[in-house]
């Protein structure tokens, strides 16, 4: 009997321990399922992704990094800005969406896209790069080796933004119904949702916070002052 009730213990915990960690088989089915219509899923967001991309204050000849970069929906705008002179390195670890990313980087003749398949905690960086962009995505900004990996591999003086789904301020949380419900299709964990830009402010102090959509979305931006 004891054993039992052990092995249901164990059981409810491992339950609980997906809602409260990042899980990345279950990411990796979202973002299978996700990947045929992402791009469509993400247009309402545009605003969100060029308020994003506009804090980066990118200029030409940079070199940037596109964090769970998904089908690269970000690298036009990006490369608008930086130019030939400068790269993007994209990081995702879904195979479905990098292959779209892929196919998007042929198709516009982009010779400076460099994509990494991996989980960003363990993504090998090809050098220091002058600006970071995370574009809705908490499992990697609730994974703390990730966040890391990323900040000690942008110079000094560099910029990192980050923007993402947040829960709903007290004036309007009867919208929180719909953030819950965007992010059971978008996130594997629901930790850290009242701020999910923790982990990075412990890293790079003193974030700029803007909230849009009615405080439903979080832009924040930093400054790495030294690695």
């Amino acid at each position: 009997m004891a054993d039992a009730t052990q092995r249901g213990y164990s059981r409810t915990f491992q339950a609980l321990a997906q809602w409260f960690t990042p899980n990345r088989d279950n990411a990796l089915r979202q973002y299978r399922s996700r990947a045929p219509i992402y791009d469509l899923e993400l247009r309402l967001l545009e605003p969100v992704r060029q308020r994003s991309i506009e804090m980066l204050s990118l200029k030409r000849g940079d070199h940037v990094l596109d964090v769970g970069c998904g089908t690269g929906l970000s690298f036009s705008a990006l490369e608008e800005l930086i130019g030939a002179e400068g790269s993007i390195t994209g990081i995702e670890q879904s195979p479905e969406m990098l292959e779209r990313a892929r196919v998007r980087a042929v198709e516009h003749h982009w010779q400076n896209v460099t994509i990494v398949s991996s989980p960003v905690e363990h993504a090998e960086i090809p050098g220091a790069v002058d600006a970071a962009l995370f574009h809705f995505t908490h499992d990697i900004m609730r994974t703390r080796s990730a966040v890391a990996n990323v900040v000690k591999n942008v110079r000094s003086g560099g910029t990192i933004v980050a923007a993402g789904l947040k829960w709903a301020p007290p004036r309007a949380m009867a919208l929180n119904p719909l953030v819950w419900g965007a992010a059971m299709r978008s996130t594997s964990t629901l930790e850290g949702l009242s701020r999910p830009w923790s982990h990075l402010e412990q890293l790079v102090p003193n974030l700029e916070v803007e909230e849009m959509l009615a405080g439903t979305v979080f832009v924040v931006k930093g400054i790495v002052k030294s690695n």
